[in-house]
């Protein structure tokens, strides 16, 4: 990886300037963005230096890598999203132990995370997947299956419903960017039309947060920007 812990006070900085001024450009306050810090691949330590530099949210993709994190920085108090692909058979330990997961995709992942979750915690922060651009390696619900998938987990015990998250395929113009999250932000006011109180969009990455929060996202992935690029 190209970063430090050493560098990260500044990575993370430039990283809060780009969303200060995308969300400004936007009409909105920098407040209406949560950053995330995408750590998947990152050590205890970077992680470390990345809270000391004033980050809270951190999002992790492998379930038992993260729970090492977890376990070592416990003391830090920090909230923990999962952000990679579920599977069932270990939906157990993702429910005891991240405040959010954010790529749900099918009914049955959500049931196990609901059956599982602790009744001493708080609810599960969840977020339902959208599948984008048909890429095969990258799962998420198709838009004409979103509404009823969003009905059945919205009467799950033990989560909470927020939002949407995509992962759209890889643009480097910022129109064709804006294509997918605007498509995202679609499906979301369309199921806020229908009664549902969704206060999240997941939304944007190193590469392309900006064009994210222009659509409307409230919370972006960076990991790249941050850490520095992995080997």
């Amino acid at each position: 990886m190209l970063s430090s812990p050493q560098n990260c006070p500044e990575s993370v900085a430039i990283v809060r300037e780009r969303i200060t001024r995308a969300a400004e450009q936007s009409g909105r306050t920098v407040d209406s963005v949560t950053l995330i810090a995408a750590s998947k691949g990152q050590t205890a330590a970077a992680i470390a230096a990345a809270a000391q530099a004033g980050l809270t949210n951190f999002g992790e993709n492998y379930l038992q890598e993260a729970l090492e994190k977890i376990a070592t920085l416990r003391s830090l108090g920090l909230t923990w999203h999962f952000i990679g692909r579920v599977q069932a058979n270990k939906t157990r330990a993702i429910a005891e132990n991240f405040a959010w997961v954010h790529t749900v995709e099918r009914l049955k992942i959500a049931e196990r995370l609901a059956e599982q979750r602790p009744f001493h915690a708080a609810r599960l922060n969840v977020c339902l997947q959208l599948h984008l651009g048909g890429e095969t390696t990258k799962g998420g619900v198709e838009l004409a299956e979103l509404p009823a998938l969003a009905a059945a987990v919205g009467k799950l015990p033990r989560l909470h419903l927020r939002g949407l998250m995509c992962m759209p395929p890889p643009e480097h113009d910022p129109e064709d960017q804006r294509h997918w999250f605007a498509t995202t932000k679609r499906a979301f006011d369309r199921l806020n039309t229908a009664g549902f109180a969704l206060d999240t969009l997941s939304m944007g990455m190193s590469a392309d947060c900006d064009a994210a929060i222009a659509a409307g996202s409230t919370m972006v992935r960076i990991g790249t920007a941050i850490f520095g690029a992995r080997t």
